[in-house]
């Protein structure tokens, strides 16, 4: 038995992906990098609708209660995700009328383009701001670095300015409230029908870390779940909204489906990790620390995107918890999202590779190996060190506003490195770098 749903895909084609550069934006079109205008309509026209799959049959009866309160809590995290980014919602979209430009703010997270260096679409919005919506937007960054508080680097907290005009953090809990204590209680009921006691630990401590904003327990419970045929991501999770500094994290939620065959596939490269953080080709005061044991990769299907993760092009591959301690002690889990990798090679790669790669090389570009790299993307963002050798903090908080690109880069060169040492090992085929199974 398959259950279907259908999803809005940012599955760019080339001639998007090329228009990188409008000049001006009004309500009707934008411009691309070439100069020519582009209407909403054209633009909207360009994203694939894809269908993503995911095979049911092996959830028992009280895994599939589990679902509605699922979808009704990631919706949750949409809502606040608007807020963190745009502000209300529905105020917002209560001034746009066209209709087509209504729906390219929704599958936008808001005015802004997020596949063309967010440029604005929606006439007098101006430029995004760099902290999104969790500052206040007369903040510079001067009265930022002024302010003495030690919160001000919160990642679970808005800053606002209080009564006096001062800077202040307000937790989540307390600043989104009643949505954030649904969606605690929604989670709770969650957990009652979860027959795999490491999802129901992990589902009951998530619902209180949502309700105090301390996440680290329900971290190292979402690392010891093992036998789960669902997995259910939601919280504050990235801070790549957060442009300025990256210190806030946004909302989002994934619902995801295990697929076993897969995932027993890929278990042997988890236990190689600490072997090849040991073999890293850099000087030993940056491979020092000794990454948690408890690490491992699987793959799933995804049913639900909802907050960050929707925004812009959907996430395909995932390599969590970000805490650093909680890396250090445990680990980390690489969740491979199969039905939307797909997708993206489908809609993506191949259409690409049919305008650049010459036909005799096209029998080399394999679904296979599109996973096997992305995969190793992914297993890269947990390896190297995860604090500063000088001691003065989180390699994420020196690097501020930059971490997240440097992190991405490092994460395809190291993966690409990983790739050629287990070909060297034959881990993989000899005639291609996919995985020997």
């Amino acid at each position: 038995m398959k259950s279907i749903y259908k999803v809005t895909f940012l599955c760019a084609a080339v001639a998007t992906l090329a228009a990188c550069g409008p000049k001006g934006a009004d309500e009707n079109n934008t411009t691309d990098a070439a100069g020519s205008d582009t209407s909403i309509e054209a633009k909207i026209g360009q994203l694939a609708t894809v269908e993503l799959t995911a095979d049911l049959s092996g959830l028992s009866e009280n895994e599939r209660k589990m679902l509605p309160f699922m979808f009704a809590a990631a919706d949750i995290m949409d809502e606040l995700f608007w807020e963190e980014s745009v502000g209300d919602k529905k105020a917002f979209l209560d001034t746009i009328k066209d209709p087509n430009i209504r729906r390219y703010a929704m599958i936008n997270y808001g005015p802004w383009e997020r596949l063309n260096d967010d440029k604005p679409f929606v006439k007098g919005v101006g430029k995004k701001p760099e902290g999104a919506n969790f500052y206040p937007k007369d903040m510079t960054k001067e009265d930022f670095d002024k302010w003495t508080s030690p919160r001000k680097k919160g990642l679970y907290s808005m800053v606002r300015r209080d009564d006096g005009g001062f800077l202040q953090t307000i937790p989540y809990h307390e600043y989104f409230g009643d949505k954030i204590d649904r969606a605690a209680a929604l989670i709770d009921s969650a957990a009652k029908y979860a027959d795999d006691k490491g999802l129901k630990n992990y589902l009951t401590l998530r619902a209180k870390a949502l309700r105090t904003d301390e996440y680290q327990a329900s971290d190292m419970a979402w690392l010891d779940m093992k036998n789960n045929n669902i997995d259910f991501v939601i919280g504050p999770i990235e801070s790549y909204e957060d442009k300025m500094f990256g210190y806030r994290a946004a909302h989002e939620a994934y619902i995801l489906i295990k697929d076993k065959k897969w995932s027993d596939k890929l278990a042997k490269y988890a236990a190689m990790l600490p072997e090849l953080q040991a073999g890293l080709p850099v000087d030993g005061k940056y491979k020092a620390e000794k990454a948690g044991s408890d690490s491992d990769l699987g793959a799933y299907d995804v049913v639900y995107y909802a907050g960050d993760c929707n925004a812009g092009s959907k996430t395909i591959a995932v390599n969590l918890p970000n805490d650093e301690e909680v890396q250090l002690k445990k680990g980390t889990r690489r969740l491979q999202l199969k039905n939307a990798m797909r997708a993206k090679f489908d809609k993506i790669m191949i259409p690409i590779s049919d305008e650049l790669i010459d036909p005799s090389q096209r029998a080399n570009i394999t679904f296979d190996a599109f996973f096997s790299t992305i995969m190793f993307h992914e297993v890269a963002h947990g390896l190297g060190i995860k604090n500063t050798i000088n001691g003065k903090g989180t390699v994420r908080e020196a690097l501020k506003d930059e971490g997240s690109a440097l992190e991405e880069g490092k994460a395809d060169i190291l993966g690409l490195y990983m790739i050629t040492k287990l070909h060297e090992k034959g881990e993989f085929s000899k005639k291609s770098l996919t995985i020997a199974t």
